[in-house]
């Protein structure tokens, strides 16, 4: 359980969440703790049920009446069909918010669903913020995300501070579909790293030396990263259940191969690194961690 204290400050809102997988149940449950009125949703209503068990509140049995009257809607779903499902679908989100809401997206979706989110909530009276989150389950569970956002200005100020009771950052980067476009950058950071990780301490480990000291070493000066202070050793012990799923980076990195298509941008390396996570999968590996990339030189 986390235990991060909430800013007192930001006044209670009425919310509601939709998607309660293993980054939205913890992201609602500090909404709730935060002193939110919090209304969610589920596919699976026993999740749903499961979470009010747990943070009190409230769960409604579709995505429009969860929306009802809500000040801010947040949804972590699972891709563009979702979203566009609770949004725009039968009872989808939209059909029940109120004028001026706002619809915060956190979900790992591709910039054209945030633009087209965008322009149909324009249409409606409502605004639409898509807001990709990196830090995986623990940054989810200890309310430590870094949240960037692309939409107009105006209500990602509206949500900016109800969405820091989950997140230690939330940065508008500019317009709608910017935020989706950080993510991929994000992805393609993680994907280049991990892979230079992993040949590091393979290659190490042939040689013989205790890569667990040499990590140490290297970890005080510029090779140091997140990665490595964070999966290097549990890489060197081949440790692999539990982080952020090799089946999730798939979904992620082929949306970034998806937008260097249409934007003409030149990945060489970030789709190298997606095949090596396709032999994983093949081995397995589908949920490992990211950091099983190592698997391959074994």
């Amino acid at each position: 359980m986390s235990t991060r204290t909430y800013d007192s400050s930001v006044p209670a809102a009425k919310v509601a969440f939709l998607g309660l997988g293993v980054m939205g149940h913890p992201m609602a449950g500090h909404l709730a703790r935060a002193g939110h009125s919090v209304t969610v949703y589920n596919r699976t209503t026993a999740k749903a049920e499961a979470w009010v068990a747990e943070y009190g509140n409230a769960f409604a049995t579709t995505p429009e009446a969860a929306a009802k009257d809500a000040d801010i809607v947040f949804a972590c779903v699972g891709n563009d069909d979702d979203l566009r499902s609770v949004t725009l679908g039968e009872q989808g989100a939209f059909h029940g918010m109120k004028p001026g809401a706002v619809f915060v997206d956190h979900t790992t979706a591709s910039a054209g669903i945030a633009r087209e989110l965008h322009r149909a909530a324009i249409g409606r009276g409502l605004h639409f913020v898509d807001a990709p989150v990196s830090g995986g389950q623990a940054g989810a569970v200890n309310g430590a995300l870094t949240v960037m956002c692309g939409g107009d200005e105006a209500p990602f100020e509206a949500i900016k501070p109800v969405a820091l009771a989950m997140a230690k950052a939330v940065t508008r980067v500019g317009t709608a579909g910017a935020g989706q476009l950080a993510k991929m950058v994000n992805q393609i950071c993680i994907a280049g790293l991990v892979q230079g990780l992993s040949e590091a301490i393979a290659f190490g480990q042939t040689a013989g030396l205790d890569m667990k000291q040499v990590l140490d070493v290297i970890g005080k000066g510029a090779a140091q990263s997140w990665q490595m202070d964070n999966r290097g050793k549990t890489m060197v012990d081949d440790q692999f259940d539990f982080g952020f799923a090799v089946d999730w980076m798939r979904k992620d990195l082929g949306l970034v191969l998806d937008e260097a298509r249409r934007n003409g941008a030149r990945v060489p390396v970030t789709a190298l690194v997606d095949q090596f996570y396709a032999d994983v999968q093949d081995m397995g590996g589908r949920r490992w961690d990211t950091s099983s990339l190592i698997k391959r030189l074994r």
